[in-house]
């Protein structure tokens, strides 16, 4: 299926405000305008109590799209995330984008050729847990996986409105191991538990637990959705050797 850039619609918005806003849609018939019924669903799911990796992607100043920390001076998160010119902030290690963790500035932005992914190198170096990035083993078809980010928690108004304050996760189920991001890259490719990916998760993680060694790891990022049911997570464990090659992990 192609993938579209299409992003939810906020009236008045700039085109530039809105590529650096929401996850781009699932299919090219996907309609731009939030939808009218439903209630909030990250739509759905929970919140976070316990995500000292977490980082929220600002750009200019305004609430943007997810990201992890993964070694002390990068950050991984989606390419449509960071593909405008700006300045892009972080905040690290805090489960509210308002206040407390780490506030650091991208003096680097390396966007991966042909997937959606992007690496970050920040201006300082931040101490802490990193999210330990999975290999093909950690991630199978049917398997529960869980979904992080701030993203807009509503259907029923534009996406800006109702960003979460707090970070939130949500259970998805793995239906294909080998599905497509935004850029055509290999994705993971999940159905909706008790909630699913929307405006403003992009480039956040997902998380699985590994059957080999039984730890967490993130093993995809925020692409594309259909804020209903259908989400696509650039496989991480397919490109390891790309952010091995910048970030060393």
């Amino acid at each position: 299926m192609r993938l579209n850039r299409a992003l939810s619609a906020v009236v008045g918005a700039t085109t530039a405000l809105l590529s650096a806003f929401a996850l781009t849609t699932l299919a090219p018939t996907a309609s731009a305008a939030p939808a009218d019924d439903v209630t909030p669903y990250i739509i759905g799911g929970g919140t976070a109590t316990n995500a000292p990796w977490a980082a929220r992607l600002f750009r200019n100043g305004q609430q943007n799209c997810s990201a992890t920390i993964i070694a002390p001076t990068w950050i991984l998160t989606a390419q449509h995330c960071v593909a405008s010119a700006g300045t892009y902030t972080f905040r690290v290690g805090s489960l509210d984008q308002t206040t407390g963790g780490t506030l650091v500035t991208a003096t680097r932005i390396i966007q991966h050729p042909s997937v959606d992914l992007a690496l970050a190198q920040i201006d300082r170096s931040v101490s802490g847990t990193y999210a330990p990035l999975g290999t093909t083993t950690a991630v199978a078809v049917n398997q529960t996986v869980q979904i992080y980010g701030w993203g807009a928690t509503c259907t029923n108004q534009p996406e800006i409105n109702c960003q979460s304050r707090y970070l939130k996760y949500a259970d998805t189920r793995v239906t294909s191991v080998n599905g497509r991001d935004y850029r055509g890259g290999i994705a993971i490719s999940v159905t909706r538990v008790n909630g699913i990916a929307a405006g403003g998760d992009s480039g956040g993680p997902m998380f699985a637990t590994s059957p080999v060694d039984g730890r967490r790891y993130q093993v995809g990022v925020a692409s594309t959705s259909d804020r209903s049911t259908r989400s696509n997570y650039t496989a991480v464990t397919r490109y390891r050797d790309w952010i091995r090659s910048y970030a060393g992990v």
